[in-house]
Parts: C-alpha cells; structure tokens; sequence
C-alpha cells in the first residue's frame, strides 16, 4: 500500500492510512462507475440534456422522476391547464421528455411541470430550470424560459490569479445599495464595482447567486440549483457583471450551496416526483434539523450526475472563476459535525464520516479544475479535516484553500471577554498562523457571518453606540480612538500571517457599523438593516473614510509583493508584558505594539543587519492615528561591534500601533562616487 503524501507530512495521520487509502479507492470507483470511462468534464453533463434544451429548430424538455406516472407541461400556453398535446413520455430509467414545436415556448414564456404519481399530483419546477420568477400578486414561482434574441456575449479574458495573493470581497448583490430595497446585478456592476477595483481587492465572492424563495435566509436554502436569483435581474445582466469584473483583472467566485436544499415543496426539489427521498436521504438522514432542510443523497448516481453538473454550468454559463462550498462541515459527517469538539484525530475517521460527500467533494474538485485549471475553490469548513485543502493525488479531497473560520470567532472571543491589557500577543500570534502544512487557507476577521442579527461586525464591537455620536472628525472620544486603532491592527495582522488568501465582507473594510437583518416578519420587513451605508465611507468629514483608507493600503501593501504569501513568517520579538511583538515575511518586519497606554522609546527589536523604512503606519493622521511617527526617517540597524553579536533597530513604538518596515536593497559604493 502506498502512503501518501499527506500522510509524510504529517506523521500523526500513520494510524488512519487505510481510512484514508480507502477514501481514495471510493473516490476513484466512484468516478468510473459514474463516468464509464469519460472524463469527469465530458460526463458533468445534465445541463445540456436535461431541462429545456434546444434540438434543431424545436425544444425538447426532460425531466428525471422515477416515480411519476404522468407528467404534463402546462403554461401562459395552456392556459394553466394539463392537455394532452404536452404529455411527457417516458423512458424505463425514469427519465421524462417532452418534444415542442416551435414557437410554444418563446422567450419569457412561464411554465411549469404538472407532475402525477400513485395517489397524488402537484406543480413543480423543472429541476434543471435556468430561471425562475415569482409573480408578484401571486407570490407564485415559476419557470421562465430565457432564449433573448441578442445573448450576452463575454468579451474579456478572466484573470489568472495563481501567482497573486487571493484578495476577495465577499459580497452580496441585494444588500450592496445605499437604498432600503433590494439592489441589482446592474446596480452592482455601476456602482459597486468600480469601489472593489480601486480597493484592491482581486477576487469577488458572490453570495445568494441560486435561487431561493426566502430573501431572509442570505441565499442558504436554495430551490433552484440551476437558476441565478431573478430578484437580481436576468441572466444577461449577471454575466455582464463578472465579464466587466474580469475587464478589471478581478476574479469572480460562487458561494455555493450543495450542503442542502430547501423543504419548499412548489419552489424547489424536495418532492419532486412525489416523493422525499428522489434527491434526498430517507428516513431520519433526510432532514438537517438545525437548518430546517434537506440533505442530499451524495451516494446517489444521478444526485451526483446533478451536483457535478451545477458545478460545470456556473464555469461555463456565466464564466465564474471557482466556489467557496458552503457548510462542507455538515457535509462531512453524518451528525453535521454538530456537538463535536475535534479535538482528537480519532474524530476524522471514527467511521462517524459521509464517505459518499468526501467523495462527492473530491470529484467536484476534480471536476471543476477540469473545466478551469485556474478555477478557484474554497471550503467553508471548521472541524479541521486532515486532507481537505491537499491534492487528490496526494491523499487530499482537492480544496485549494481552506478558510480559517477560528479566527474570527478568536477575535469575537478577546474582544468580548478581556480587557486591552490581557491580550496575550504570544497567543495572538499562534491562533493566526496554525494551519496545517499541507493547506492553504483564507484568513479574514470577519464575514457575513459574524454581523448577521444578534451579533455585531468588529467595529461595532468595539465602539458600539459612541459610533452614532462621535465618528466625526469634531468629536473626542477615547471609545472611538481604542477603536479605530484596534480595527486597523486587527486586520493588518490577519492579512499578513494569512496563509494564502484574505477575505473581507463588503463594508465591514470602512467599520460598517451595526449588523445585518434582512426583511422579515419580525422587524416589519424593514430593509434599513439589509444594505451598505457607502455613503458613510465618502463622507470628508466622518472616520470611515480612514478606516476605508487604511483598507486599501494595506491591501496594496500585500500586493506589492506577487509571491508574500509564499515566504514563511518568522516570530523575530515577542514580549508579553510589553505586549510588544514583531515578526519578518518577505523583506517586511510587522511590527505590533498591543499596548493600550504605553508608547515605546527606541525599543530595541532584534533582526538583520541593514536599513529600514516605514512603509505603513497605522498611526498615521491620514488613516486616523494621531501622528505620532516620522515615516520618512531611515532606520539603521545597531551593533555594539562584539563578533556574533546581534542587531538591534531601535524603533519608537506608540501605543495601539503596527508599523510595517521593509528593509532597503544594500547601496552600491559606487552610488556614492557618482
């Protein structure tokens, strides 16, 4: 049995090779059981031949259900009605199909599926529906064909971003307008856009992209795996956004869901042909009791033929760079990981483990890089699976990143229940960086998830109801002040002991303040608290403008250098009754005074001989900070002239303080001559 690779890098994984070894054999049998000998791109098909496709001048449309006796397509054409000119036949694998003529479904034309079984009849969505709108007197979903005479066509070449650091805006498109109502793909495209450009940023992960039924559930409980939410606009209007993204030199990515489904019955595929369990598990598998959904049957051939084939049609239909999955957590294991500490290695391979969704994970990963080499894909994942984000080949489940999903809740935590003076910058420094050696992953302070309602984004954490009275420029307030400095370190060393990519949700870069709560019983279907102040970021006179500043230069600081986050950080000082540390990466020294009343006079911080400068200080009055510092003075390192002795830089440190150094290319003697 040959080990594999994950397994020599880490030695403590020696007593689960066979676990592991089999994961790869199901994986592979999986595959050629599926595909028959085809690549995983040629066999991630069912886009093309199911739903409403074109053949010659007419449509045919299918439609698996196994367990239907009859199936009508009924419409504006019908006049809502079963007639037997639009009766499906049906093939002995459970596959429907129903030939048109021309001109019965034009484009815009609404239908649906009248779906009969032994015993009972309903209305369903095509499962492979493109597009799917709801009346708005009704409430109604349904099917809408989209065939426009003029498709959008894309016209710039996406970036390749496998040389860059992985900078992305998370973002979400209804909630990303100033206005209280829902925001568009167009209105995106405009406004927000051309502000993530000049940001920095070079990746945009786009949330609540599937249809859903409920706005309120951020784009989590999908009905309709093959349709972009319509509440945005048309297909054409996405496309256009993630070509003028890549016209920009931004990556676009998906926050996908295939950890579940919806329970809506009418809007989605939980019984699609009558029964529970054609997509989903039986019995007590079937439900995600914390989630109120669905859980797939990853076991399944054909719910595998459906979800490789989502994965492809996203690349191919609309020209996405790759995905963050959502909850591969719950996927994993059987109990959704719920409960479970993960605090011994025995709870990875405890036999407690999905090993169809390991499988399925590790052909979609396969697949997907099939389809783009370059293509990107993320796990949201928190037990911290050995393998996850490590090749196939090398024993992995194929991730190229993992997110770091303890840091913000390690933050949340210090925030919440120490005072400044606790902050233990030892352990600061030992939360970021662990990873595992064979992973990268995606480092980020907060997310959607930490400001969802009931909780609070970091600045408003730290200066809560004192941010409605006194972020303006007039006022003082040491509450404010803690907390713009605070804000700025907290990111800063986030992103620069990242471990290949850092993540930010829109807004929270300016201190957003508040949290997210989208229109629902509950608050009277307000949007107030479902949008992005913008305006609170361009305004001269307020403090969000310098938190946005520092955003910005901190990113440009990270992209200076294509290659930062393949050099390896090295803790240089660390002192924690100072609360003073400062670690090397790359040619840069970060620099981090945690100290919340002591400022330093030429602290001595021990590191290689040369001259250094300040390339980025948080104290800086532009961003915020009180000025404290001379970013143009040249730092030279000390020796008292001892052999083997070491060097010193001898810095002025002030309280709640990150100065970035980068140390200067040696001056050539005949510089000086000329």
């Amino acid at each position: 049995m040959q080990t594999p690779k994950i397994i020599e890098q880490d030695p403590w994984l020696r007593p689960y090779m066979e676990i592991i070894v089999k994961r790869q054999q199901h994986a592979a049998l999986m595959e050629k059981v599926l595909t028959g000998g085809l690549t995983l791109k040629d066999f991630a098909n069912g886009h093309l031949f199911f739903g409403v496709t074109r053949q010659g001048e007419n449509l045919v449309i299918r439609e698996w259900a196994p367990n239907a006796t009859k199936i009508y397509l009924i419409g504006e054409f019908s006049g809502w009605k079963e007639q037997e000119d639009f009766s499906f036949s049906a093939s002995d694998n459970g596959v429907w199909e129903l030939k048109l003529m021309q001109g019965i479904l034009r484009h815009e034309s609404l239908f649906r599926l009248s779906v009969h079984w032994d015993g009972g009849r309903g209305d369903r969505i095509p499962a492979y529906a493109r597009r799917v709108v709801q009346d708005s007197n009704t409430y109604i979903f349904n099917a809408q064909h989209w065939d426009p005479p003029e498709p959008y066509q894309p016209v710039n070449k996406a970036p390749d971003l496998s040389q860059q650091p992985l900078l992305i805006y998370e973002a979400h498109t209804g909630m990303a307008t100033e206005d209280q109502k829902t925001g568009t793909f167009n209105e995106f495209r405009e406004q927000v856009l051309p502000y993530i450009a000049r940001s920095g940023y070079n990746t945009i992960q786009l949330m609540a992209i599937q249809e859903h039924p409920y706005y309120g559930s951020f784009g989590y409980h999908v009905s309709n795996f093959f349709a972009a939410s319509s509440r945005f606009g048309t297909p054409c209007d996405l496309k256009k956004l993630i070509d003028e993204a890549h016209g920009m030199g931004i990556a676009v990515i998906m926050d996908l869901v295939h950890s579940h489904a919806v329970k809506n019955v009418n809007e989605g595929i939980a019984e699609q042909d009558g029964t529970g369990w054609q997509y989903f598990h039986s019995g007590s598998r079937r439900e995600h009791l914390a989630w109120d959904s669905l859980c797939f049957n990853y076991g399944k051939h054909e719910v595998a033929h459906f979800l490789l084939s989502n994965c492809k049609f996203w690349i191919e239909e609309y020209g996405f760079d790759g995905f963050r999955f959502d909850g591969v957590t719950s996927m994993l294991y059987l109990d959704h990981g719920l409960g479970r500490s993960f605090t011994s290695y025995d709870h990875y391979f405890d036999g407690g483990q999905d090993e169809d969704a390991i499988a399925y994970l590790t052909l979609a990963n396969k697949l997907i890089h099939q389809v783009k080499p370059n293509a990107i894909c993320i796990a949201e994942e928190m037990s911290g699976m050995p393998g996850l984000a490590a090749a196939v080949d090398d024993g992995g489940i194929g991730f190229d990143f993992r997110l770091s999903m303890g840091i913000p809740d390690y933050w949340i935590k210090i925030i919440k229940e120490r005072p400044d003076e606790k902050w233990n910058t030892g352990e600061i420094y030992h939360e970021l960086i662990q990873k595992r050696s064979e992973e990268k992953t995606v480092s980020y302070a907060e997310s959607h998830d930490q400001a969802l309602v009931g909780d609070k984004t970091v600045a408003f954490r730290l200066m809560d109801k004192e941010m409605y009275f006194c972020m303006d420029k007039s006022s003082q307030s040491l509450i404010i002040d803690r907390g713009i400095a605070l804000h700025k370190m907290i990111r800063l060393i986030t992103i620069a002991t990242a471990g290949g990519g850092y993540l930010n949700f829109m807004g929270n870069e300016f201190g957003h303040p508040e949290w997210i709560d989208f229109p629902r019983e509950g608050n009277n279907w307000s949007y107030f608290y479902a949008r992005r102040q913008w305006s609170l970021a361009g305004d001269k006179r307020l403090r969000y403008h310098q938190l946005g500043d520092f955003d910005r230069a901190m990113i440009s600081l990270i992209k200076k250098d294509l290659s930062f986050y393949n050099y390896p950080q090295h803790m240089i000082h660390n002192n924690e009754g100072d609360q003073v540390m400062a670690f090397t990466r790359g040619t840069m020294l970060f620099v981090f005074n945690f100290n919340p009343a002591i400022s330093f006079s030429d602290y001595g911080i021990k590191t290689t001989p040369g001259r250094y400068k300040i390339i980025l200080n948080s104290d800086a009055t532009d961003f915020g900070g009180f000025g404290r510092v001379d970013d143009s003075f040249e730092y030279i390192t000390e020796w008292n002239g001892k052999v083997n002795s070491p060097h010193f830089l001898r810095l002025y440190i002030p309280n709640r303080t990150t100065l970035v150094l980068e140390k200067q290319k040696a001056r050539s003697i005949y510089s000086k001559l000329k």
